[in-house]
């Protein structure tokens, strides 16, 4: 057992086995419909292998923190039991609704590449264009895209489902991941609608990532996994007073953390180093990403510096020495300090939420680590 409290390593490994095997129960079904659909298999596989798991690691801990079974091997105190086989599989389910969103924000973004390879809408344009086929590469791409994204987020139920947890766990459970579905995609509009109006304020910008990342990242995660523990633990159905204190007390610790999560995704996708991002540099400057970021900088511009920002941001054709210049007016107006100070607030106030959490010792050790591991990071 790693010395990590959050032990990020195993409940990767965890999730990446169940990943694996739902993944080959799927592989049957889809060859027997046809075996040209296994090369969309073979992209979903590809595009889970990567990522950092932190929502499958948020309902983990969420799980641990209401009571649940220690289920990671190499604990003194795991239990190997159904219920741990059930909540891997609860928490491998959000890595398909992740993936799901990504492949639908590609294709939404026009991005090329995700994790340091091709996006699926552009990898399966290839595809077509090699293979000589009929029509446009590019909309065959992305229609493929849509497809994978969409089944992606069928197979979420499913997973959860085929994790063994009790009928009472997923009764629990499943308005969590209802909602969390629903929260993302009106996030995801908003973020979409702030791009295309192009008169986003701090305000606004906070509340769609409060509802496209800090729910969907951190709060719902947690809530999900306490859900699942709160019918199963000791074998006795959790108090309404003991659950209303635990999802509070999500909410008091995700929100301000989520939040400080996206502040620092911003940056990097600004400031940060491709190499280690696996985003294309400027890529949120080309789309015209209207983050905090960009917000606070807009609302204290002078002439010359808006002058940049309408001239640059949103350009497709943006180079680097234009990304620059945009970089420049984002360190000028004090906007990257802001959002510097804001993530470190909120990284404390989420600190400050876990002192009173009614969450196990084990889990709140965890969600500290988590805290600084989310937001002190370079990709």
């Amino acid at each position: 057992m790693t010395g990590s409290a959050a032990a990020l390593d195993q409940v990767r490994d965890q999730v990446g086995r169940a990943l694996a095997d739902f993944l080959g129960s799927q592989q049957a079904m889809l060859a027997a419909v046809d075996e040209a659909l296994l090369p969309g298999l073979d992209a979903i596989a590809a595009l889970l292998a990567g990522g950092k798991r932190l929502r499958a690691a948020f309902c983990y801990w969420g799980w641990r923190a209401a009571g649940g079974a220690d289920c990671l091997p190499g604990s003194a105190a795991s239990t190997g039991t159904a219920a741990g086989a059930g909540i891997m599989a609860a928490a491998a389910a959000l890595e398909l609704l992740h993936g799901s969103a990504l492949v639908h924000d590609d294709v939404i973004d026009g991005s090329d590449t995700r994790r340091g390879q091709p996006s699926v809408h552009r990898a399966f344009a290839a595809r077509h264009a090699a293979s000589g086929w009929r029509g446009s590469a590019d909309a065959f791409g992305t229609g493929t895209a849509i497809l994978i994204g969409d089944l992606l987020l069928a197979w979420t139920d499913e997973l959860l489902r085929a994790g063994g947890l009790p009928e009472a766990a997923l009764r629990r459970g499943q308005p969590v991941l209802d909602v969390m579905r629903a929260e993302m995609i009106a996030g995801q509009y908003l973020d979409l609608l702030g791009q295309a109006a192009g008169t986003g304020t701090v305000a606004s910008a906070l509340k769609v990532i409060t509802y496209k990342s800090a729910k969907y990242t951190v709060e719902r995660p947690l809530q999900l996994g306490a859900a699942l523990a709160g019918a199963v633990t000791d074998g006795m159905t959790a108090t309404a007073g003991t659950e209303q204190n635990v999802a509070a007390a999500c909410t008091a610790y995700g929100i301000p953390l989520g939040v400080a999560f996206q502040l620092r995704d911003d940056v990097l996708g600004v400031f940060g180093d491709p190499a280690q991002t696996g985003k294309p540099v400027g890529g949120d400057l080309r789309e015209g990403k209207r983050t905090v970021l960009m917000a606070i900088a807009t609302s204290r511009v002078n002439g010359r510096q808006a002058a940049v920002l309408r001239r640059h941001l949103g350009d497709p054709g943006l180079d680097d020495a234009a990304a620059a210049e945009i970089r420049a007016v984002l360190a000028e107006t004090g906007a990257l300090a802001e959002c510097e100070q804001m993530i470190g607030s909120g990284v404390r106030q989420a600190l400050g939420a876990l002192a009173d959490a009614p969450f196990t010792e084990a889990a709140k050790a965890a969600l500290a680590e988590l805290a600084l591991t989310l937001t002190d990071r370079a990709t």
